[in-house]
């Protein structure tokens, strides 16, 4: 690891591979927001960055779970419970006052894709150091393409999931415990279920996978538009 601090380029590589998909996405989802109505930059940020700092505890519990679990189908679903958790964890320190922070249903996805993009850009990253020092810049822009493509993706649609449940209950506070918790189970299942198919099979498959992953990401988006209406009936009830 501390070779590539030897190799500018590798670096550079790394940083616009893990990085900048990880930011191009942020900018496609927090589109969806009302543009009258946008989260404050830096709780973004913030959000961003508590989710980053997240993959090095998901590294230390990840590797100390091989010594328990040999089981490969086990372990994916482990490995993915670990990190929907640990990212939940984290944007729950930033909206520990959502009373000041969430002032309409769509804020919850929001907050929760910004910190699975910050996860899944330090992911990408640590990722991406090896196949550029081991294989050259071809292969490692190849292995960031399918990453920017699938990973990622995967990573804000999962969490996403999580956030909108919450959205959902708006109006039903006394549901939000039981949506989070059906939230909590889609994630996993869906991050799961992408991470069993990229480490079970082969790159045939890669074109299935994320074709399912679109068709996830459309549902959401459509349940965005129905968390924006909810957010206009919010505006009309404060008017």
């Amino acid at each position: 690891m501390i070779e590539i601090f030897k190799d500018p380029k590798t670096l550079i590589y790394a940083v616009l591979g893990g990085v900048v998909p990880a930011i191009f996405w942020l900018w496609f989802w927090l589109k969806e927001e009302d543009e009258n109505d946008r989260e404050p930059t830096g709780l973004v940020i913030a959000s961003f960055v508590m989710g980053a700092l997240m993959v090095f505890v998901a590294v230390v519990l990840e590797k100390y779970s091989i010594k328990f679990i040999s089981d490969t189908t086990t372990r994916i679903i482990v490995w993915a419970t670990i990190e929907e958790i640990l990212k939940l964890s984290a944007i729950s320190l930033v909206l520990i006052n959502t009373k000041k922070i969430i002032s309409e249903p769509i804020d919850y996805p929001m907050y929760f894709i910004a910190c699975a993009l910050g996860f899944a850009a330090l992911e990408n990253f640590m990722y991406l150091i090896q196949p550029l020092t081991v294989s050259g810049t071809v292969v490692g822009m190849l292995t960031g393409n399918l990453r920017f493509l699938g990973s990622t993706l995967l990573h804000a649609i999962a969490t996403s999931i999580m956030g909108s449940a919450l959205g959902l209950t708006f109006f039903l506070r006394k549901y939000k415990p039981l949506y989070l918790i059906v939230g909590i189970i889609l994630a996993i299942s869906l991050h799961s279920v992408f991470n069993f198919f990229i480490m079970k099979g082969s790159g045939e498959n890669f074109l299935s996978v994320f074709g399912f992953l679109w068709v996830i990401a459309i549902i959401n988006i459509l349940i965005f538009e129905k968390l924006k209406r909810m957010g206009n009936t919010v505006s009309l009830v404060q008017i």
